[in-house]
């Protein structure tokens, strides 16, 4: 692995690139983005422009990849803007299995990352309903993991691995802070369950439904990436989660910088524009707050565990900057539960 992460080497190229049929090589560059166990490479070929991909450990179960692919050539049937899967000249597969690898090629989409612009928020509100509604009666032979961030055991046991393994001086106030985050994802649980969550219809849901795992053109999405994190819950779950991940406020080096409040607005044009294609229950709406809640705990706390950092950001300052987020989100229940009921009155009945 060089220091920037995995990499492909000369001969792993010319190996893997020998399985496809796309013409006679021009160009190849690496791509820097996503998760570095993952490299990519840029192919430019007489055929056209490529993308390759060798998947990271422990996202290279056959059974999920084939699962994940027969997701996204049903969905480009449907002209949902995922990217082209190329198919190895002498498999049916459009995946590659070698040397204890799985690589994937897909065809080059031209596209630029997320810029905050309001139109681009509605559409990917809109483009999850339309992910939603796609994939509610999508049948497979082999489904994917059940479950969700919602009531989860493995959050609560991360938890308190996190507050167990810290020592030193500031042990006292960072327990403090794992203590209350553990209280408030306790709370929104009750508070969700109480509405019934175990009874509520589930599907085949995206799992990280967030600005990074898409390309923009025009304030449009033109691709959605990333289907490793496919699995069955509600679909509120992914509502919540984009919905999140779409208003937080953030992006300066401190976590400790970063502002409490979420963009009330942003949080509201994605759910507008969720439900002008695809109108969820009013209860399952008041859900939205917690379960944001749920979903922010649970995300922070997987690598925090596992490393002690949130990417290159420290655990500790983190997770203050998590509870902070949380509280925010705690005590606003009603002003955002308000602002998305008044926005939804305007949208065509």
């Amino acid at each position: 692995m060089s220091k920037g992460g995995a990499h492909f080497t000369s001969q792993e190229l010319a190996l893997v690139l020998s399985h496809y049929d796309i013409g006679i090589i021009q160009h190849i560059k690496p791509l820097v983005s996503g998760n570095r166990r993952a490299p990519k490479q840029i192919v430019v070929s007489d055929t056209g422009k490529y993308l390759l991909k060798r998947r990271a450990k422990g996202k290279d179960d056959h059974y999920r990849v084939a699962f994940a692919h027969a997701v996204q050539n049903y969905l480009k049937d449907k002209n949902f803007p995922v990217p082209r899967l190329i198919p190895a000249k002498d498999e049916k597969n459009t995946f590659l299995e070698l040397e204890g690898h799985i690589y994937e090629l897909f065809e080059f989409t031209n596209g630029a990352r997320f810029e905050g612009k309001m139109e681009a928020v509605v559409d990917a509100g809109a483009k999850l309903a339309k992910f939603h509604s796609f994939l509610q009666n999508f049948s497979y032979q082999s489904v994917p993991l059940k479950g969700s961030f919602h009531d989860c055991r493995s959050v609560r046991s991360h938890l308190k691995k996190i507050s167990a393994e810290k020592n030193g001086e500031t042990k006292q106030g960072f327990r403090k802070t794992v203590e209350l985050l553990m209280t408030m994802y306790n709370n929104s649980s009750v508070n969700i369950n109480q509405y019934g969550f175990d009874n509520w219809p589930s599907q085949i849901i995206h799992g990280d439904w967030h600005p990074g795992n898409m390309l923009f053109s025009g304030g449009k999405i033109v691709a959605v990436l990333d289907y490793d994190s496919l699995k069955i819950a509600p679909a509120i779950t992914d509502i919540a989660n984009g919905a999140l991940q779409f208003s937080i406020v953030g992006g300066r080096p401190n976590p400790a910088d970063w502002p409490d409040y979420l963009d009330q607005s942003k949080l509201v044009h994605f759910i507008c524009g969720y439900c002008e294609v695809n109108m969820p229950e009013e209860k399952l709406l008041e859900t939205l707050p917690d379960l944001m809640i749920e979903t922010l705990i649970a995300e922070a706390v997987l690598p925090i565990a596992a490393t002690g950092f949130f990417i290159n950001l420290s655990g500790g300052d983190f997770l203050k900057m998590i509870q902070r987020k949380c509280s925010w989100i705690d005590k606003n229940k009603d002003t955002l539960l308000e602002a998305i009921k008044h926005s939804l009155q305007d949208l065509p009945k």
